[in-house]
């Protein structure tokens, strides 16, 4: 009888031991291509066969070239997200890369549902937000603002 019950408490603690994770996504990629006879449609574009992916799919040469910022606002945005980098489909990811000239700004702009980080490399930059939907009504339209170094980090989150 004490086997019994000693098997049981041991099977019992055993049973608490629990795996958790998220479930894993239902593919690892989908590559955009414009294809008419592809299969699989997701997020907007149809998907490469994953038969045919290579690395230059998720490969993208121009960051590190200066934009043109002799222009109105005195910047130049260059864009990095799946109409630049097929294998960004899907991920949820698109970066950029801003140019100032001296004085030059980013004109006031809305990412609905997105965070943007920046990194300044050179010079100052003076940033921004304004809060659209907080929590605390209170705080709606609250502008946060700081000036950015070489070496400091800034994210803002749009929602």
């Amino acid at each position: 009888m004490a086997f019994l019950f000693l098997n049981a408490i041991l099977i019992a603690s055993l049973a608490t031991f629990a795996y958790a994770s998220d479930p894993s996504p239902l593919q690892d990629f989908c590559v955009a291509v414009n294809d008419a006879d592809a299969a699989v449609f997701v997020n907007g574009k149809i998907c490469k066969n994953p038969n045919k992916v290579v690395a230059e799919d998720f490969f993208f040469s121009g960051l590190n070239k200066a934009g043109n910022t002799s222009n109105a606002v005195g910047s130049r945005v260059t864009a990095v997200n799946v109409n630049q980098i097929a294998g960004l489909n899907t991920l949820g990811i698109s970066l950029v890369r801003i140019d100032y000239a001296p004085y030059g700004l980013n004109p006031p702009h809305t990412h609905p549902r997105a965070t943007e980080i920046l990194v300044v490399v050179e010079g100052t930059l003076y940033v921004g937000f304004v809060t659209s939907n907080p929590a605390n009504p209170n705080l709606k339209n609250k502008l946060f603002t700081k000036y950015l170094y070489p070496e400091t980090y800034s994210c803002s989150q749009r929602v």
